[in-house]
């Protein structure tokens, strides 16, 4: 199994996984630091007052030895409620008492300003803080306040880190994909159900269509959908209009000859006439929808364009009564096309019987063409006074009739149509160009090799 693009919304969602999981790693490390240090450790504030304790403790030292320390834990004592030591260098005690076994326990376990605190059982740390002028005479120790003990808990600091920091992350890791995938989809589904309400101009957000991933070729098929439903739907509105239209004039002939034609002849004439030019237009009106709604799947062969024109030219010349030389052909045996047989074979009946409608009597229809590259280019050309230029889009419409412009107008409107369809299903392309005199109607086919099936 290959892999999918470097466009794919795989890569897309694995790139938001491995983002996710990095941040909670960095997070709970980062975070967890910081957090650490603002739960266990001693405030800005609370290290300023003690380092100030140990100013104090060393200035009463300096200038009253003992008893200046003495009086200074005395008034300590008052402002502070625990207890507090003032220690030597060699850590012993530096006021008149002397240290009993409770503080020397405490003197063991002391800790330095910047260490963590917590609680042993229900007592309060005992921190060390040497004179800040002259670390090695001696040393504050002190216990901790009860004021600037953290407040944070373990439990609650663990809580913090190893929780909520990973739950915020993964809601913000749901919400990106939110936006990457599942807001894309719920604004398909509610396309998709505007067009269930026969809404068919609907059309995705072109944020979504542009995108290179699979939403993106999700929303740009969507609007290839509903683009030709509209276009479909559109043509059969349009074609049942125009069919109950063309079939009123038929209709309203029959009518009328029943009523007023006494020849039973005449009107069994009349009525034959009139059915068969009914069935002609039903028969190619189905065609076309067929042809636009269904597309066909046609199966291409190799096609001898100077043979096809042959039978092409047999039939034109029962059907319209001209001579074979009226219509000739400047084509080399090396003419060959990869197209459908029949549907080519009708395409080109439908352009040439169009084209000989709207020449004169002793005009002719020429069949010419080149190479082009990977196609052939094949033109038919007639000797009509063309259309304006203006219409040649709209000659390929359905039921268009240009009967003002061009002699001849007595069909359908839906030769040249149905001609174009027929083509464009086998890769090509049909278009129409004025001549002086005459209109050329131009057909582009992929060229096929010598010997190719």
């Amino acid at each position: 199994m290959s892999l999918p693009g470097r466009h794919s919304l795989l890569w897309k969602l694995c790139a938001l996984l491995v983002v996710l999981c990095l941040s909670i790693i960095w997070f709970s490390r980062s975070g967890g630091a910081h957090l650490e240090r603002r739960s266990y450790h001693l405030s800005e504030e609370a290290r300023q007052v003690l380092k100030g304790y140990a100013v104090e403790a060393h200035a009463a030292w300096r200038s009253g030895g003992t008893p200046g320390v003495d009086r200074w834990l005395a008034d300590l004592k008052i402002r502070e409620p625990g207890w507090a030591l003032v220690l030597g260098s060699d850590l012993r005690s530096l006021s008149s008492q002397t240290l009993t076994d409770e503080q020397q326990k405490y003197v063991t376990f002391m800790r330095e300003l910047d260490w963590p605190m917590s609680k042993r059982s229900t007592e309060l740390p005992a921190i060390s803080v040497p004179f800040p002028e002259a670390p090695q005479a001696g040393r504050l120790v002190i216990q901790l306040p009860e004021r600037f003990m953290p407040s944070m808990r373990p439990l609650l600091v663990q809580l913090l880190i190893h929780g909520l920091l990973p739950a915020l992350l993964a809601l913000l890791a749901g919400f990106l994909l939110y936006r990457v995938l599942i807001g894309p989809l719920a604004h398909l589904r509610a396309q998709a159900n505007a067009l269930r309400a026969d809404r068919l101009d609907t059309r995705v957000d072109p944020a979504i269509s542009r995108r290179s991933d699979e939403l993106g070729d999700l929303g740009r098929a969507f609007d290839h959908m509903a683009e030709r439903l509209e276009k479909t739907v559109s043509l059969q509105q349009r074609l049942l209009a125009d069919l109950s239209h063309e079939l009123r004039t038929p209709l309203t002939r029959l009518h009328m000859a029943a009523e007023n034609e006494p020849d039973d002849d005449v009107l069994r004439e009349r009525l034959t006439r009139e059915v068969q030019c009914m069935r002609q237009l039903v028969d190619d009106t189905l065609e076309l929808v067929w042809l636009g709604t269904e597309r066909p799947q046609l199966a291409l062969d190799t096609v001898e364009v100077q043979t096809l024109w042959e039978v092409v030219r047999e039939n034109a010349c029962f059907e319209s009564g001209w001579r074979e030389g009226q219509l000739p052909m400047a084509l080399t045996e090396d003419c060959l096309v990869r197209g459908h047989l029949n549907g080519l074979a009708q395409a080109m009946e439908n352009i040439v019987r169009n084209a000989i409608r709207h020449s004169p009597a002793n005009g002719q229809v020429r069949l010419g063409g080149r190479r082009d590259g990977d196609c052939w280019h094949l033109w038919i050309d007639d000797q009509g006074p063309g259309v304006a230029e203006a219409a040649l889009e709209t000659i390929f419409q359905p039921f268009t009739r240009l009967d003002a412009a061009r002699p001849g107008g007595d069909g359908f409107g839906l030769g040249l149509t149905i001609a174009r369809c027929r083509v464009q299903l086998q890769g090509g392309q049909v278009w129409a160009q004025n001549l002086k005199p005459g209109l050329r109607v131009n057909l582009r086919l992929p060229a096929a090799a010598q010997g190719e099936t």
